[in-house]
């Protein structure tokens, strides 16, 4: 994404998010064919996988989670990042392994700032939520389980663990992130 497309395509959002109704039907329109394109290259046609329905997973997901892009952030590393997850899911789905090339992402990683966190700064992140909410949080978030490893592991149901994800992130953007 070229960044005069990532500025108009941000811009769309931007006015999407502020009630624009007929920006949002532009952006995913014009967004649609870029996330296409993303899951076309990656998929491939011999992988077994309806591509379609990778791109139409994404666009969903776009749509539940546009309150969490930040505004003044890039647009298009959070727009890959989501078709890259939906990639991943869609092959673990089908017990395939996939692998990402590094250098597809490099200038997305290199443009943005890399921040650590220290341990007590995840330790007090960790400490406003219940137990439930802190075990949820620290398998996907930390250990980078999945929602089905992480309700298995918990004993827990996969709606309650997405559940439990959200509130915990909720309350730590609440806390942290003066969000809300």
């Amino acid at each position: 994404m070229t960044p005069q497309m990532d500025a108009r395509l941000s811009e769309l959002l931007r006015a999407a998010l502020d009630g624009d109704e007929a920006a949002y039907a532009n952006f995913l329109r014009e967004i649609a064919g870029l996330v296409r394109a993303t899951v076309g290259r990656r998929v491939g046609s011999s992988s077994g996988l309806d591509p379609e329905d990778i791109v139409q997973e994404t666009l969903l997901a776009i749509h539940l989670k546009r309150h969490t892009w930040r505004a003044d952030s890039p647009l298009g590393p959070w727009v890959h990042a989501i078709a890259r997850y939906k990639i991943v899911d869609a092959f673990r789905r089908h017990g395939r392994a996939v692998s990402v090339d590094i250098d597809d992402f490099s200038d997305q990683l290199a443009s943005e700032e890399q921040r650590t966190v220290s341990e007590r700064e995840l330790e007090r992140a960790l400490e406003c939520l219940t137990s439930g909410q802190r075990d949820v949080v620290s398998a996907i978030s930390l250990e980078g389980k999945s929602i089905t490893e992480t309700a298995t592991r918990l004993g827990m149901k996969e709606t309650a663990v997405r559940v439990a994800l959200h509130r915990g992130l909720a309350a730590i953007a609440q806390r942290f992130g003066g969000g809300g």
